[in-house]
């Protein structure tokens, strides 16, 4: 497994996927705020940077793609893997083109200062693309196979194969490590993958990820450390009078959280105290289990009033700061943007780094406008919308 240090975005290029078939944000902040109207591709720049983020971990693609309703299967009227795996990939990049050339690469990375300007850079991007290749096979003189190596078709123009017996691959080059990854098999991504990374320091928090499964395990790794005081601090927001928490098995496979309140006898189930509070947990251990890494929350505002958003702001802030964290999430909301501008332009020191982007559809290619704080301030105070 490709074992790479995380390199905070200052900026970030995406080219052919989906949506972003070419989008430079020259700007980022450690806490990102994306706003933008219906189908402009904000889910989609978090998909982009999460990908980024777990270094196109295998299992992560196929279940964003499974989200989508994407992630096709075999059937008894199509049992070929190879035709059903380019399906459901093809559904990644722009149009859902299929094409084997260079400039049809998916590319996720950031940009670098030359001295022609802002410039991708290859070196700390992250790329995929369909590949033809053919297995290079070598024996021994008694006819065991002792290498198989992969040759790709661009690079090896001498070989005289007929098409059809060509592969097709998918190729992953995370950071100019590149591995191809077979199609003809059923669920390519179940099977150990040598060359492809994960990251364990970066969460992903969907649309309606209100009350997660993984929320247990998230808190299993801070217990009896300071971060456990940086969850009650969150949930202070909601309910002042917290004092403890702790999730509880109610069978095998599902472990809830449970809430102790100062003056109340009983542990209280989080989940009878509503969306609100159920919504800042799973935010906040999120939050404390990705230092020097990447949170992505998909509209930060769900199942908040806008009565919270502005003190939770001031955690993320803090602790995105505390633990190296930088932070991309979504709103549809103006009051989630007003307690973010709120939070960033009210600190007696300014030293909190965020930006706002927006993102436009410009006659179907996705454009970005991005306002600093003093920018942001200046689009608040004189009701200019940002969203």
């Amino acid at each position: 497994m490709i074992n790479l240090a995380i390199v905070m975005l200052n900026s970030v290029y995406i080219k052919n996927y989906r949506s972003l078939k070419d989008l430079i944000i020259s700007h980022l902040g450690q806490v990102n705020l994306v706003t933008g109207k219906n189908n402009t591709g904000k889910s989609t720049l978090l998909e982009a940077i999460a990908l980024y983020a777990s270094k196109c971990e295998l299992n992560f693609m196929y279940q964003l793609l499974s989200e989508r309703g994407e992630n096709f299967r075999i059937t008894e009227t199509n049992k070929n893997a190879t035709d059903t795996n380019i399906r459901s990939l093809s559904s990644l990049f722009s149009d859902r083109k299929v094409g084997f050339d260079i400039e049809s690469a998916i590319t996720i990375g950031p940009m670098e200062e030359s001295l022609l300007g802002l410039q991708k850079s290859t070196d700390k991007s992250l790329s995929l693309r369909f590949i033809q290749y053919l297995d290079e096979i070598q024996r021994d003189s008694r006819g065991i196979v002792i290498s198989i190596q992969r040759k790709l078709f661009e690079d090896n123009k001498e070989f005289q194969a007929p098409f059809s017996t060509f592969k097709v691959g998918l190729e992953i080059r995370v950071e100019n490590n590149p591995y191809i990854l077979p199609l003809e098999e059923d669920r390519p991504y179940s099977f150990s993958v040598k060359g492809v990374g994960g990251n364990e320091s970066f969460q992903f928090i969907r649309t309606r990820n209100i009350d997660r499964e993984i929320n247990g395990k998230l808190w299993d790794n801070i217990t009896l450390t300071d971060k456990e005081q940086f969850v009650i601090d969150a949930l202070q927001i909601i309910e002042p009078s917290t004092e403890r928490i702790a999730f509880i098995e109610e069978n095998p496979r599902e472990r809830t959280p449970v809430i102790k309140i100062s003056g109340v006898s009983n542990v209280l189930p989080l989940r009878s105290m509503g969306d609100g509070i159920n919504r800042i947990l799973t935010i906040i251990l999120a939050l404390v289990n990705c230092d020097n890494g990447f949170l992505l929350i998909d509209e930060f505002e769900n199942g908040l009033h806008y009565s919270v958003q502005e003190k939770l702001w001031e955690i993320i802030f803090h602790l995105s700061k505390v633990l190296n964290i930088q932070v991309f999430a979504t709103t549809h909301s103006e009051d989630c943007i007003a307690g973010f501008e709120n939070v960033l332009n009210k600190s007696i020191q300014h030293d909190l780094d965020g930006i706002l982007i927006r993102l436009d559809n410009i006659n179907g290619t996705i454009k970005q406008v991005e306002f600093s704080a003093e920018e942001l301030k200046i689009a608040t105070d004189q009701n200019i919308e940002t969203r």
